[in-house]
């Protein structure tokens, strides 16, 4: 077949394409966030409930319930990629989004009589978080995958870290959505009358504990749906067009990006790494696999998510003015930070970013974890502190390590090694945020609950300085590399 070839690549065309696929991280952002919003409205809900009791245990596995479906979607996400393709997974993740958009909004849908909680009903409704779960694990795990496979290698680093831009600021989005849904509005107040038992104060707000909650749901539909049918519009990813051996149409998209030139220099080296379809997990060694998956385990281990996650209980607990305000300030510092690493990572490298940001986090840590031993420190050393740690995680762990899940494997086992990856990001991601809260509320002596908030921070502290080892030893410098240089290079680690 002749076809018509561009002799220039379009930059437009790459970035809209690219567009797309961070439209994906976006979602991962607000389905993960939308419950900050909304937990309180539900749990008022549910606690009208006749049959069963609704525990603070009980809620507790309703709010993170979607933390399942990530662990599912990453863990899936391998196989669906080298089946299905890099494109129709992400179809399959935005068709997920929608649904558990709908279902979380209205879960009585054909079998409950609405507005009457059961315990059937929580059922339900948690299927539908788990689903949402599940989407928000395939896009973890593959809209990397595809802007790495798509990207020229000298602004792949960039582009790669739009996508952790994105879920940041889909965090941020969802809370001016349920800000804006709430309104006038207020949320319930809840007391606990005994252990595990709470009651809704008479005179709540009703709207809020019936409506309230299911548009915050529900306003993801409309991401959700618009990113579904993008998705169907770009091209599948040319690695893995010549991975099935359609050689003509990854050339198609690889000269609308390059230029026809440069697109059959790519295509020759992706064609002499890919001679079988796929190989064994180990054929490159079981280094490439360990610092793969060490890569998510720290990104997680340093303790992020705890931050994040409990960033107004940690304010409060530091006396400094409203935890509100010093919450969304993190917020925008975290945004800051995120392009700090966008505009710094092909200019400066990977590694460099990562051990810096790891010394900057352990400084916050360590800073956070002294203000709770010492008596007498002003409340704004260890808010100081932990800004220090947010930001420091921003610019290096946070994009850094999406960028290196997405391009350190070599082609053959992409697939199914950056699946590994992204479960044990998830996976670690619930165990932290698990064993946060009663590591932080742990009491010693005349210390009190001060105890923990400092062996806490001081343990991330710790982590973080062997994260930086780690990365110094065993990480390698991917800048400016292909991916296939990356099949190269383990290949040849792997005969020494």
């Amino acid at each position: 077949m002749n076809m018509e070839y561009p002799e220039k690549g379009s930059k437009a065309y790459l970035f809209s394409i690219v567009l797309v696929a961070v439209l994906g991280g976006l979602l991962f952002g607000y389905d993960t966030a939308v419950i900050s919003g909304a937990e309180k409205g539900l749990q008022a809900f549910f606690l009208g409930a006749k049959d069963f009791v609704y525990t603070d245990v009980i809620h507790g596995i309703t709010s993170s319930s979607a933390l399942l479906g990530c662990i599912i979607g990453s863990a899936l996400s391998g196989i669906c990629a080298t089946k299905l393709g890099r494109k129709k997974s992400l179809i399959l993740a935005g068709i997920f989004f929608f649904l558990s958009a709908l279902g979380s909004y209205y879960p009585e849908f054909l079998f409950f009589e609405k507005g009457k909680p059961t315990m059937s009903l929580l059922y339900m409704f948690n299927f539908y978080r788990v689903l949402g779960g599940i989407g928000v694990g395939l896009a973890s795990a593959i809209c990397p995958m595809y802007i790495a496979e798509v990207a020229p290698s000298d602004i792949r680093g960039t582009l790669v870290s739009w996508n952790q831009f994105a879920i940041i600021f889909g965090q941020l989005v969802v809370y001016f959505v349920n800000f804006l849904i709430l309104g006038d509005h207020t949320n319930p107040i809840i007391e606990k009358t005994a252990e595990n038992i709470y009651i809704v104060v008479s005179g709540s707000d009703a709207w809020t504990i019936m409506t309230g909650w299911r548009y915050m749901f529900g306003s993801e539909a409309f991401v959700a749906g618009a990113f579904t049918l993008l998705v169907c519009l770009v091209p599948e990813s040319p690695r893995y067009l010549a991975l099935v051996g359609k050689d003509e149409t990854a050339l198609s998209v690889l000269a609308r990006i390059n230029g026809i030139k440069k697109a059959r220099e790519i295509l020759n080296e992706i064609k002499s790494t890919v001679d079988v379809k796929s190989e064994r997990l180990f054929s490159f060694g079981v280094m490439v696999i360990f610092v793969g998956i060490m890569l998510s385990v720290f990104q997680q281990a340093v303790g992020i998510n705890a931050v994040l996650y409990y960033a107004p209980r940690i304010f409060e607990s530091m006396n400094m003015g409203n935890p509100m305000v010093q919450t969304i300030i993190m917020g925008i510092v975290n945004i800051s930070f995120t392009l700090v690493a966008i505009f710094t990572v092909e200019k400066l490298g990977r590694k460099p970013l990562l051990i810096w940001g790891s010394i900057g986090m352990a400084v916050g840590a360590f800073g956070v974890a002294i203000s709770n031993l010492v008596d007498g420190v002003a409340p704004i050393i260890p808010v100081v502190s932990i800004m220090v740690y947010s930001a420091s995680f921003m610019f290096s762990w946070g994009p850094i390590c999406w960028v290196l899940i997405s391009e350190i494997f070599p082609n053959t086992i992409r697939g199914a090694a950056v699946a590994i990856a992204v479960a044990f990001q998830w996976i670690f991601n619930f165990i932290v945020s698990s064993t946060f809260v009663p590591m932080y509320n742990m009491e010693l002596g005349g210390m009190g609950d001060r105890f923990g908030h400092m062996f806490a921070y001081a343990l991330y502290g710790v982590i973080c300085v062997i994260a930086a080892i780690f990365v110094y030893k065993l990480v390698p410098e991917t800048k400016g590399k292909t991916l296939e240089d990356m099949t190269a290079l383990w290949r040849n680690r792997n005969k020494k």
